[in-house]
C-alpha cells in the first residue's frame, strides 16, 4: 500500500472505486493510482454534465431563478460561479469545450479593469470571489491568459499589511444597514483598512488561485499567506463574516467557502510540507475523524448528530474524500 493511503484508519480507495460515479472513479484511477485512464473529455458528455450545460444562457452564464432584488448585484455572475465549478471541478472541463470557453468569457467580462471581478457585492471589492474565480479560470486553461495576470496584480496589491487579505469593506466599522446598502446598492467601493488583521475565510479562497497557478504558487506572496492561513486552523475568524471556528469543519465540493480541506488542499499545492507544525495537527484531526465506511462526514459541527443518509450526502461524501485523498498524496509523496 503506498504511504500515504497507510495514514489512515481505513483505506478509502474501496468505497470511492466502487462508487456508481463515473467521474469519481475517473479522478481516483488518475489522481490517486497514477493509471492511464485517457483524456478528461470522456466525462464531459455524462448527464450531470450536460444538465449544468442545458441551463446555460445564450451568453455563457447561468440565470437566477426568481426576482432581481437588487440590480446592482450581478446574480449572472454568482450563478456562473457556482456552475462552474461543477464543471471544472467534478468533470474536468477546459476552454476547449465551446460552452466552458463561453462561461470562462461572460466571467471575465465581470473583470474591471482594475483586474478584479466584481458584482457579487455591487461594486464593493469582492476579494475572496475574484481569488476563487480566478482558481477555475486557470484550471480551465487560462493561466497565461493577460486578464488572470492583471487579476493577480490587483489581488498582491489588495493585500494587509500582514501578508494575507480581507474582504475590504469590513475592515471599517459599520453597521448593520450601511454595510448591507453598500452591498447591495451602486456606491464607490471602500478600499480595505491595511492596518487590520487578514480574514482567513477572506484569505483561504484568495489563495485558491495562487495554488493553480505555476509561478503564483512559487511566489513568497503565496507561501507567505499559506503559513497565515494554515496559523487560523480551527480558529474564529478575525471578523464577524463566517466567524465561528467550526466553518473550518463544514465540507463541502466543489469547493465554495475556505475550509480545512479546501485550505490544505492550497498550501499543498504551494509546498507546505506535512511536517509544518500547524498542518500535522489538521491532517491528524482528518485521520482521527475518518469513519469506519472510509468515507469523511461533510460536516463535524455536531459530531453525535446522526448524519442524513440522502443522494447529495452519499455524494458529497464521495468527492469531499477524493479531496481529502488528494491532499494526503501530496503530503506523504
Amino acid at each position: 500500500m503506498d504511504t500515504w493511503r497507510k495514514q489512515f484508519k481505513v483505506d478509502p480507495l474501496p468505497p470511492l472505486l466502487s462508487s456508481s460515479q463515473k467521474a469519481v472513479q475517473y479522478f481516483v484511477q488518475r489522481d490517486l493510482l497514477g493509471k492511464r485512464v485517457g483524456p478528461v473529455n470522456q466525462l464531459w458528455p455524462l448527464p450531470a454534465a450536460q444538465k449544468i450545460l442545458n441551463k446555460q444562457q445564450a451568453d455563457g452564464s447561468w440565470s437566477r431563478p426568481g426576482e432581481v432584488k437588487h440590480p446592482a448585484i450581478n446574480y449572472g455572475l454568482i450563478e456562473t460561479w457556482r456552475w462552474f465549478r461543477c464543471l471544472i471541478e467534478q468533470y474536468g472541463f477546459t476552454r476547449e469545450h465551446p460552452q466552458a470557453q463561453r462561461a470562462a468569457e461572460f466571467l471575465f467580462s465581470c473583470q474591471t479593469d482594475a483586474g478584479d471581478f466584481r458584482g457579487i457585492l455591487a461594486n464593493q471589492y469582492a476579494t475572496y470571489y475574484s481569488g476563487a474565480i480566478m482558481s477555475l479560470l486557470i484550471k480551465a486553461g487560462y493561466a497565461n491568459d493577460p486578464r488572470i495576470e492583471r487579476g493577480f496584480q490587483w489581488l498582491l496589491a489588495m493585500r494587509q499589511d500582514d501578508g494575507g487579505w480581507t474582504i475590504p469593506m469590513i475592515t471599517h466599522q459599520l453597521d448593520r444597514q450601511t454595510q448591507y446598502r453598500l452591498s447591495s446598492e451602486y456606491a464607490e467601493p471602500l478600499e480595505p483598512d491595511r492596518s487590520k488583521p487578514f480574514a482567513h475565510n477572506a484569505t483561504g479562497m484568495i489563495l485558491r488561485a495562487f495554488a493553480v497557478h505555476p509561478k503564483y504558487r512559487k511566489s513568497k506572496a503565496a507561501r507567505t499567506a499559506a503559513q497565515l492561513l494554515t496559523s487560523r486552523f480551527f480558529q474564529p475568524d478575525a471578523y464577524t463574516s463566517y466567524q465561528a471556528a467550526s466553518y473550518w469543519v463544514r465540507f463541502e465540493y466543489p469547493f465554495w467557502w475556505n475550509q480545512l480541506v479546501a485550505a490544505l488542499d492550497s498550501v499543498s499545492l504551494i509546498g507546505l510540507t506535512a511536517n509544518d507544525e500547524q498542518i500535522q495537527p489538521a491532517l491528524s484531526w482528518l485521520i482521527k475523524h475518518q469513519p469506519a465506511s472510509g468515507l469523511w462526514q461533510v460536516s463535524y459541527v455536531q459530531p453525535r448528530t446522526k448524519e442524513k443518509q440522502t443522494a447529495k450526502t452519499r455524494d458529497m461524501k464521495l468527492w469531499i474524500s477524493l479531496a481529502i485523498c488528494r491532499v494526503f498524496k501530496r503530503f506523504y509523496e
